[in-house]
């Protein structure tokens, strides 16, 4: 490697509640243009995504997931994701597109992101066919009903899913979203 090259860095930003096999995918297929990818976990300071797993856990289960390969790592941030980008010396985000409904979002985040620091690309990755429909709500939705979560995410996942889901009562609401300011207990 060319010591004055500079090292390509990526930033994989979004929630990852859970971390699926199509957020793997992505991540894996960025390393073939990139040295590093940094898996950015937001932390939503409005509560208004308030998510099944905190952002602790959810970096941890990024942590196992990736344990074979050493040039993912996750981080957690607040604030705008171009602050974040400054302060690890990233300036490319990668983002997976399921389908045509996720472009016009990402296309308009990409462009805010971009009018915020116009040295911050961002680049778009189609997912795997396998993926297009996979989404992290639905397997929250799937595990607290107690169906098979193993097609969509790995092991480490799949055991923390399980986990918090453990048992359920059949007479208990199918919410897997918890009531603000109190855990959830199936």
């Amino acid at each position: 490697m060319d010591l004055h090259r500079r090292e390509r860095l990526a930033l994989c930003p979004g929630s990852f509640d859970p971390i699926t096999l199509g957020h793997e995918e992505i991540i894996r297929r960025a390393l073939g243009f990139v040295d590093r990818v940094i898996v950015a976990v937001a932390r939503h300071a409005t509560q208004a995504k308030r998510g099944l797993f905190d952002v602790d856990e959810r970096v941890a289960m990024i942590r196992e997931v990736f344990a074979d390969e050493p040039r993912v790592e996750a981080q957690a941030f607040d604030g705008l994701l171009v602050d974040f980008a400054r302060r690890v010396g990233a300036r490319l985000v990668v983002r997976g597109l399921r389908a045509v409904s996720d472009y016009e979002y990402e296309v308009q985040m990409a462009l805010m992101n971009r009018a915020l620091d116009p040295e911050l690309e961002t680049i778009f990755l189609p997912s795997a066919a396998e993926f297009s429909f996979l989404s992290s709500s639905l397997v929250r939705e799937i595990a607290a009903l107690g169906g098979d979560v193993t097609p969509f995410v790995s092991e480490p996942v799949r055991r923390r899913l399980r986990a918090r889901f453990r048992r359920r009562d059949p007479d208990r609401p199918t919410d897997p979203t918890p009531t603000p300011g109190e855990p959830w207990r199936p």
